[in-house]
C-alpha cells in the first residue's frame, strides 16, 4: 500500500481550474520533490491532501485513510508545514510547540519528551524561551517544521521548507530530511532545484494544473543538453590551442569556447546522442601537446530541464 496516493485530483475555483487531474503515489522511503512555477497548482495539491481544501472532484489515501471519507484519520498521519508557516507570534517558541502536543493529545511527561525531542532535531535550543514573533524569519521556519514533527508522523507534506533560511541553515533541514527519509514519505515543494537533488528520490513537474513528468532527477537531468558535456582547461604547453580539433572527434556534436582570465583555454565539448567523449577529448590534446589541467563530465542541468518543461506547457495553454 502506498502512503500517499492521489487520483484524478481537481480543484476548481470560480472560473479558474487550478489542479486538473492530477494522480500520483508515494512510498515509504521516498522523498518526492513536487516542483513548478508559480500558480503551478503546488500549493493547491498539498492543501487537499492535507484535508485544508476539498477536492472538486477525485480523491486521495494518506496511510490507506481516504481524505473525504475519514480525513482525521489522515491528518493523524500527516505533518505539515504551510507555505505561509502560520505560528502563533506572542507565545514563545516552548510554549507554542507544548500547545500543538497538547492539540495532538499528548499529556504529562509525553508532551515535555516530545517538545524536547522537535526542539533538539530543529536546533531550536538556543531560542525555546524567546517569543515567536521576534524571532528571525528561519528560525520561525524550524519552530514550524518542529510543530509538524511532534507526533512522528509517517508522512511529511513540506511546502517551501526551507524558505528564508541561511545557507547553514538550509544545510541543517535537508540532513534532517534525509535522516528522516527511511520511514517516512515525504512531499517537498521548492523552487530551489538544488534541493531536488540534494534530498528527492524523484521530481513531479506540474504546470497549469497537469503533471508534465514524475521521473528521478537523474532521469530529468539526462535531458539537458550538458548531460555528457565535457569541460576542458586546456594550458598551451608546445602551441596555441586550436579548439575546431576537437569537431571531429566522433562523438562531439558542438564545441564551445568559454572565457576566462586565467590565460589557459576553456572549452565545453557536447556529446551527441549516446556518446562517451572525455576520453578521446584527452587523448586529443595528449596527442596535440596540450596540457589538461581539468577535465570534468557533467550530469546534467536539472535547471535547464524545468524552463525547457515548463516553456513549452506555457506556449501550449
Amino acid at each position: 500500500m502506498s502512503m500517499i496516493e492521489t487520483n484524478k485530483l481537481r480543484k476548481v475555483f470560480g472560473p479558474i481550474e487550478a489542479v486538473k487531474g492530477v494522480s500520483f503515489r508515494v512510498e515509504k522511503g521516498e522523498v518526492l520533490g513536487f516542483l513548478g512555477p508559480n500558480g503551478a497548482g503546488k500549493s493547491t495539491v498539498m492543501r487537499m491532501l492535507t484535508c485544508f481544501l476539498t477536492p472538486t472532484s477525485g480523491t486521495a489515501t494518506i496511510g490507506g485513510h481516504d481524505i473525504l471519507n475519514d480525513s482525521m484519520a489522515a491528518r493523524r498521519l500527516t505533518g505539515y508545514v504551510p507555505e505561509s508557516n502560520p505560528v502563533y507570534g506572542d507565545m514563545t517558541t516552548i510554549g507554542f510547540l507544548r500547545f500543538i502536543a497538547e492539540m495532538r493529545g499528548y499529556h504529562g511527561k509525553e508532551i515535555d519528551e516530545r517538545v524536547d525531542r522537535a526542539v533538539e532535531m530543529c536546533w531550536l535550543g538556543d531560542v525555546r524561551s524567546q517569543i515567536i514573533e521576534t524571532l528571525s524569519k528561519g528560525f520561525r521556519r524550524r519552530v514550524g517544521l518542529a510543530q509538524s514533527l511532534l507526533h512522528d508522523p509517517p508522512v511529511l507534506i513540506l511546502d517551501e521548507p526551507t524558505d528564508g533560511l541561511d545557507p547553514n541553515q538550509k544545510h541543517e533541514v535537508r540532513s534532517l530530511i534525509r535522516r528522516m527519509s527511511a520511514d517516512k514519505s515525504i512531499v517537498i515543494s521548492t523552487h530551489i532545484l538544488e534541493e531536488v537533488e540534494a534530498v528527492c528520490s524523484r521530481a513531479i513537474i506540474i504546470s497549469n494544473g497537469r503533471i508534465l513528468e514524475d521521473k528521478t532527477p537523474t532521469d530529468l537531468k539526462i535531458r539537458s543538453r550538458r548531460h555528457g558535456a565535457v569541460n576542458l582547461v586546456l594550458a598551451h604547453g608546445d602551441g596555441s590551442i586550436d579548439p575546431a580539433a576537437f569537431r571531429n572527434l566522433a562523438g562531439v556534436r558542438e564545441v564551445e569556447k568559454v572565457t576566462a582570465g586565467d590565460n589557459r583555454t576553456h572549452l565545453t565539448l557536447f556529446p551527441k546522442p549516446g556518446a562517451a567523449i572525455c576520453g578521446d577529448a584527452i587523448g586529443l590534446a595528449v596527442e596535440k601537446g596540450w596540457q589538461v589541467v581539468d577535465a570534468r563530465v557533467e550530469s546534467g542541468d536539472l535547471n535547464e530541464v524545468f524552463r525547457d518543461i515548463t516553456t513549452r506547457e506555457g506556449e501550449r495553454t
